[in-house]
């Protein structure tokens, strides 16, 4: 396949066509719904052979940006902000640096949507939340199992609003039970004395400052709920 070098990184063709559909879209003031060019139009106006148009459409359609509808045609839609964050998520591929670098991102994330949660609770979030962390279960020192971890953090990222928030926690949840499988043996003795310091924050105590109001306990709450990966974090560099 010809190949173009820029710098240090290999362009392929299909590359190069992949970005001139992109910028036709643009030059084109083509929206969400808008019915795109067949495949002849599309070599033609882009001079290129349909082989490698196919292979750029294909990766297009893959990000969920094309759609191929029966009697209409390709169609342009609106995609996942997120949508190709899913291909490329597999812990096993992802290096050390990528994983405390998506680690450190969710605490960030965690810790930013404190306003939302609190403008936007509802007496039924609470319900629902206090009903989660019934059902929870956790071993010890704060180390919850998979799933109540994912459904309290879930209703919270849920509360926001935000889809592309929720869609977040949905792509990370595999990659933090990689993480605290893979240095459990690292993570275990900085919970053991974030419990024997007194320092532990359970989802129950989360679940109690949002039943207050208590905005800016909640936020301090949530920064010691994490402090166990900003210690690991710390210790790990």
């Amino acid at each position: 396949m010809d190949q173009l070098k820029i710098s240090e990184h290999q362009v392929t063709l299909v590359d190069q066509i992949e970005e001139k559909l992109l910028n036709y879209f643009k030059e084109n003031n083509l929206l969400a719904g808008s019915l795109i060019p067949n495949e002849n139009e599309l070599s033609t106006s882009l001079g290129v052979a349909r082989s490698v148009l196919r292979e750029a459409l294909s990766r297009l359609k893959m990000m969920g940006l094309i759609e191929s509808r029966p009697r209409r045609g390709m169609i342009l839609r609106e995609p996942s902000i997120l949508g190709g964050m899913k291909h490329i998520m597999s812990p096993l591929i992802l290096s050390e640096e990528s994983l405390f670098d998506l680690l450190g991102f969710r605490i960030a994330l965690e810790i930013g949507i404190c306003s939302d949660i609190f403008q936007n609770v509802t007496p039924k979030d609470i319900l629902e939340l206090e009903y989660i962390v019934k059902l929870g279960t956790f071993y010890e020192n704060n180390e919850y199992t998979p799933i109540s971890e994912f459904s309290f953090h879930s209703k919270l990222y849920e509360i926001t609003g935000n889809k592309t928030i929720i869609e977040f926690q949905n792509i990370i949840h595999p990659v933090m039970i990689f993480v605290k499988e893979k240095f459990k043996d690292f993570i275990k003795p900085i919970n053991i004395k974030i419990k024997a310091d007194g320092e532990l924050v359970t989802h129950q105590d989360l679940l109690n400052y949002i039943k207050k109001g208590d905005f800016y306990g909640y936020q301090k709450a949530i920064e010691q709920h994490f402090s166990v990966y900003k210690q690991f974090m710390k210790n790990r560099k």
